[in-house]
């Protein structure tokens, strides 16, 4: 699998939580909150259900909290709402399902930017549960009023065509982000190696135009600072072949040939450019 397919689904399960809705509604007013669905127990499905809505007595349930009440019977479920903290949410969980609740939701107890999704057991666990901020516990607990369907839980494993959409956007986003930038890096390392109809090296005919002679030592021998090739770092002998660049600096004819025809166009000591006198 490529690098960029596996950015790709990074991304999308990044910006992809596991997450639906809660609403709590009446004849004269309706919320909705995100929630996430806890990592244990059955998950909500089809058109999702819903029930009354009434808070734990203890409202952190971690100790027994008091039966549901009420009637029960088919299409008649009961929601509870419990406080986040001093136990773990598998133990809230189990407790609602003991006093006779059909879901739990857990509410947070600090303000906090994300939603947690609750882990525990499965094992033994028979109602779906789900988690929802400090903000939107406070909304449910102020206005439930313990009536039949008031509050309702999602799947969530339904899309809204506005999630898809935005899910399909960050997809193409990211597509073309990754090409780009590909695109870009090839361009530049292009133009690095001078893909611009001028190779990094001369042409031999070019390099055999250049000045060349023989060397031919000084005459005094108190010489004691003989001159040297700097390519191959060898002193000149008499009789030598030099190479003479345009600017002035001069070498071993086979040493500055190969340079200028293999590895670059320029003067190895003063940079100067070589094929600017072509």
């Amino acid at each position: 699998m490529s690098p960029c397919v596996l950015l790709l689904l990074f991304l999308v399960a990044a910006l992809r939580p596991c997450a639906a809705l809660v609403r709590l509604r009446s004849n004269s007013f309706s919320f909705t909150f995100l929630d996430a669905p806890a990592r244990f127990g059955p998950r909500v499905g089809g058109d999702g259900i819903c029930g009354s809505l009434r808070t734990a007595e203890p409202v952190d349930a971690c100790e027994p909290i008091k039966d549901r009440g009420g009637r029960r019977g088919a299409g008649r479920k009961a929601f509870v709402m419990i406080a986040r903290g001093n136990c773990s949410f598998e133990g809230k969980v189990r407790a609602a399902q003991k006093a006779g609740f059909d879901a739990a939701v857990v509410y947070d107890d600090e303000e906090k930017a994300s939603l947690y999704s609750m882990v525990g057991d499965s094992e033994g666990v028979h109602i779906p549960a789900i988690f929802i901020s400090k903000m939107a516990g406070e909304t449910l607990k102020k206005f439930a009023r313990g009536e039949d369907d008031e509050c309702c839980i999602n799947s969530s494993m339904d899309e809204t065509a506005g999630t898809v959409l935005v899910m399909s956007f960050v997809s193409l986003v990211v597509i073309i982000s990754v090409l780009a930038a590909f695109l870009f890096a090839r361009n530049c390392r292009l133009l690095r190696h001078g893909v611009d109809n001028h190779p990094p090296y001369l042409k031999k005919h070019v390099v055999e135009k250049l000045q060349c002679s023989a060397y031919s030592g000084p005459c005094s021998s108190e010489d004691i600072f003989p001159e040297a090739c700097a390519i191959c770092l060898e002193d000149y002998n008499n009789g030598d072949m030099i190479r003479h660049l345009p600017c002035k600096h001069e070498f071993h004819k086979t040493c500055i040939d190969s340079w200028l025809t293999k590895w670059g166009t320029f003067c190895p000591i003063c940079k100067l450019e070589v094929r600017s006198s072509e």
